[in-house]
């Protein structure tokens, strides 16, 4: 299946629309779901590096471990789930507008299943964040316009 692809227009900077949407530590601020997050180490964000997420899965918070397949600041950054039963990967790309002092950013998403997520992911998961994704983004570009994020 295609990936589930989301875009959204920023009235901030590419570099700070970047910096606050692959920042692990601020998913909680605008993803559904995320209690917690960091990135494993310290320093700059290095490929194959690990973005560890915990997410509240039904009445239990859930360790979540991607590993880092691309950066490139500020343009794109992605991650793929490197465990448990339903791994996301997840493709982040930012443009500049125009004037660039707005940004569009696109975030898309895919699953695979194993074990018993191969049929969570067709029957739950996958509507889910399509249902999920929009509203996910427009708290981010409120964050981001609003000044909420101190970014």
């Amino acid at each position: 299946m295609a990936p589930i692809s989301t875009t959204v227009e920023i009235d901030r900077t590419p570099e700070v629309v970047f910096a606050y949407a692959t920042d692990p530590t601020r998913f909680s601020e605008w993803q559904s779901g995320v209690v917690g997050g960091h990135m494993d180490g310290t320093g700059p964000i290095v490929v194959g590096q690990k973005c560890l997420t915990t997410r509240k899965i039904g009445f239990a918070e859930r360790p979540i471990t991607s590993e880092v397949t691309h950066f490139e600041a500020p343009r794109t950054w992605g991650v793929r789930g490197v465990d448990g039963p339903i791994r996301a990967t997840v493709d982040v790309t930012v443009e500049p507008l125009a004037d660039r002092n707005r940004a569009r950013l696109t975030i898309d998403v895919d699953f695979e299943g194993h074990g018993i997520g191969k049929l969570i992911v067709p029957l739950a998961v996958r509507r889910q964040a399509r249902n999920e994704m929009p509203a996910n983004l427009q708290t981010l570009k409120q964050n981001l316009e609003n000044g909420t994020t101190g970014a």
